[in-house]
């Protein structure tokens, strides 16, 4: 009856969907394109030669995320074709960019019964992997029906989350229990998990620890930083409104220091960079190819796929999405590139990690967006502790490898599991 009700309210709301979409079309062109996936439905029939695994990353975080997996697959499994969903227009540009040719890539249909029917009937995956938190409904259905085994992989849980689901129990839990596997990031992840309905829930580490950076790119952003010949700050990943606390926080101009903003959505590249002309810090773009000159106080990152190259080039790595109520974003990047990390309080999403690296002494923690900048410039006078700080992001980064040999341990077992039947 739950799910009656949820399908419900979802088909209620179709023609707002469709107008978000268009909406979002404006900045994103990828939105208003191939929109017939996005309902189960396909213009073309592959001939299926090879069976199918099927990956799920929801946006950009979870794609990059997933890349050292679904390489493993494709190498495992050299005679499957893999196929990547995705929900978000970024997410499809960098599977794209990580993948080139060797994957078809699609959208994920929202949660309709006849969709995600559709879609199943179309690819005929043999086993699916949702990365992270997607969990829907009627997806996890029409997947059992079908007798396709689904792995969460990377799962994480906060308490705030696994609240929101015992709160619609009667909706979440038959989801959670038709799960085939878990792969938690902690066993606190596995353990909320568990008390939700999963019934197998393994601890397997974070795959961001395996992400391999792009070496070209690292170099890149080293000699760019040597030519530039200025100290670098990076506003990692910033989400709205971040990017005016942090940098009204920013004291008067030494005419040295050369802040790098790295937005987290490609829709925001025009209005950061209107934002920091109007506050008075004159703008240079990344997209426009050339070095910031010496009146430029601000290098906007407005390019894709590109977040090696701003790490390489950074001094010190303030971390986004964390000074406002949204969880955090990626700290293992900036860690892996051996730059010291600055969290702001809000990190539930990156729970795990961020607790492994203010641990190892490889970050540290503040109250707000003034604080932020306060530890920043702190680091920025002292090499020798940047080093110290750099020094352990890296030793942590190798010392948590190994998750995606764990993950594809279970992708094995459960495909061999469904292929006895």
């Amino acid at each position: 009856m739950w799910r009656a009700l949820y399908t419900f309210v979802l088909r209620a709301g179709a023609p707002i969907i469709l107008l978000r979409l268009w909406w979002r079309g404006r900045r994103e062109p990828g939105y208003r394109r191939n929109i017939g996936e996005r309902f189960g439905i396909y213009g073309d029939e592959p001939q299926r030669l090879r069976p199918v695994l099927w990956l799920h990353a929801v946006s950009v975080g979870e794609a990059r995320g997933s890349a050292a997996l679904v390489r493993s697959l494709a190498a495992a499994y050299a005679d499957h074709e893999l196929v990547l969903t995705c929900m978000t227009a970024a997410g499809r540009e960098t599977l794209k960019e990580l993948h080139v040719e060797a994957v078809r890539i699609a959208w994920l249909p929202y949660d309709y019964p006849g969709a995600v029917r559709r879609f199943l009937a179309h690819y005929r995956p043999r086993l699916g992997v949702l990365m992270e938190t997607e969990i829907w409904p009627n997806l996890l259905a029409a997947c059992v029906r079908h007798g396709v085994p689904m792995l969460l992989a990377n799962a994480r849980l906060s308490e705030k989350s696994a609240l929101g689901y015992r709160r619609w129990s009667a909706l979440a839990r038959p989801a959670f229990a038709s799960l085939a596997a878990v792969c938690a990031q902690s066993e606190g992840d596995a353990q909320r998990l568990r008390t939700l309905g999963v019934r197998r829930a393994e601890v397997a580490g974070n795959l961001k620890f395996e992400s391999t950076p792009e070496e070209a790119k690292r170099a890149e952003g080293r000699a760019w930083r040597e030519r530039l010949g200025r100290p670098v700050l990076l506003l990692a990943s910033t989400r709205e409104g971040e990017e005016k606390m942090l940098l009204e926080a920013m004291p008067a101009w030494d005419e040295k220091l050369l802040v790098l903003i790295v937005p987290r959505h490609p829709r925001r590249f025009d209005e950061v960079a209107a934002l920091s002309v109007k506050d008075g810090f004159p703008v240079a773009r990344r997209s426009g190819g050339d070095l910031p000159g010496p009146q430029h106080r601000v290098y906007l990152g407005d390019t894709m796929g590109e977040m090696d190259f701003y790490t390489a080039a950074a001094d010190v790595a303030v971390i986004g999405g964390s000074f406002v109520p949204r969880g955090g974003q990626n700290l293992i990047e900036a860690c892996a590139a051996g730059v010291p990390v600055v969290l702001g309080p809000s990190m539930f999403n990156f729970t795990e990690a961020a607790r492994l690296a203010l641990d190892a002494g490889a970050a540290v923690q503040v109250a707000d967006a003034a604080g932020a900048i306060r530890e920043a410039l702190r680091l920025l006078l002292s090499a020798a502790e940047r080093e110290k700080m750099g020094a352990a992001g890296k030793q942590l980064c190798d010392a948590h490898r190994g998750a995606t040999l764990k993950h594809l341990q279970v992708c094995r077992e459960l495909l061999t599991a469904a292929a006895r039947g």
